[in-house]
């Protein structure tokens, strides 16, 4: 019979095993390149060509029923609107697990409550769970997880989560810092860039907290400013500065500083005369800005090292302890 509406019937061990002339416990072995399970060269060469030749892709879920056990790591979060810092630090940390034979996944989703969140994540059944966001994740979802199966829970937090292995990493501390560099140069009337970015909401609203902590310890004022990713969102605020009567701006990270730096500068506005700028992440091109851009570095653990305690992890329940992200200002010529 004809699939329905036309579609292909999908491609199965079975019809490889029918093309290579073997059972489909062989197919299974080569594919799966099990151990203790001895299949000849000849034999394995006929199984890889037969699914090459099919087009075959062996089922992740499945195997992870027959293993008893799932490789796949979780990473709940919009990387892509984390950053060039973020998003780069994210590719070694999957090439890293790759070596440890993880695979991982990112999970964009958006629940307003930890428990649907850590529901949604727990159906997928991963090993691990990697929480980017981890201040979100509450004692109650993390219970749900370890119960649903999550061996490896791990989070940068600006607290520790019982029983989550937590990496410190306080978004308050860069905003603070930012103020503190600021207030320092005898800035007083301070913007912060709030962007209005999908996913950014949870790392903008800490480190305006941060800045207007500091803010409250002495004679100065610390303004939110609406700023999207955009030259004309850059002009529209530009244009109307004077009116704020702010003398600087933590601009939330590099990219969002320098669209800003050169949209007030194509208004004839001086940096850092006028306006004293700061960023974050310390980007190469922060350095390249004209002025060059004062910034945040943020000294995060290695991929490899995040990866090797996680699989740790995984495979034990415990693992090091990890150093926190440390924040250090990289004064330049904007402040």
């Amino acid at each position: 019979m004809a699939e329905a509406q036309g579609r292909p019937a999908s491609i199965t061990s079975s019809d490889v095993a029918r093309l290579a002339g073997v059972s489909r416990a062989t197919v299974s072995f080569v594919l799966n390149d099990t151990q203790g399970h001895r299949v000849s060269d000849t034999t394995r060469a006929r199984v890889l060509e037969a699914a090459d030749r099919l087009g075959y892709v062996p089922h992740a879920a499945a195997r992870s029923l027959r293993a008893g056990r799932s490789d796949l790591v979780l990473m709940p979060a919009s990387v892509s609107a984390m950053g060039r810092l973020v998003s780069d630090w994210v590719d070694d940390l999957h090439s890293a697990l790759d070596r440890h034979g993880y695979t991982v996944v990112l999970h964009a989703g958006r629940f307003a409550d930890p428990l649907e969140a850590a529901r949604a994540w727990a159906e997928l059944r991963p090993a691990a769970v990697v929480a980017l966001d981890g201040d979100r994740l509450s004692p109650q979802a993390a219970d749900l997880l370890r119960r649903a199966g999550v061996r490896g829970l791990l989070a940068f937090a600006s607290r520790p989560l019982p029983g989550v292995h937590t990496i410190a990493f306080d978004h308050a501390r860069i905003g603070a810092t930012a103020a503190e560099h600021l207030i320092a140069r005898g800035r007083t009337r301070i913007g912060v860039v709030m962007p209005p970015e999908r996913g950014l909401d949870a790392f903008a609203r800490p480190r305006l907290a941060g800045a207007e902590t500091v803010a409250a310890r002495h004679t100065a004022t610390v303004t939110p400013l609406e700023l999207a990713y955009t030259r004309e969102s850059a002009t529209a605020l530009a244009r109307r500065w004077a009116s704020l009567g702010l003398d600087s701006v933590f601009a939330y990270n590099d990219e969002y500083a320098a669209l800003l730096l050169h949209a007030l500068r194509a208004e004839g506005l001086a940096v850092p005369d006028e306006v004293a700028i700061v960023g974050s992440d310390d980007l190469v091109l922060s350095a390249y800005q004209e002025p060059p851009l004062s910034t945040i570095r943020l000294d995060l653990a290695s991929p490899a090292r995040i990866a090797d305690a996680l699989h740790e992890l995984i495979e034990t329940g415990s693992a090091p302890r990890l150093p926190p992200t440390e924040v250090v200002l990289v004064h330049r010529r904007t402040s």
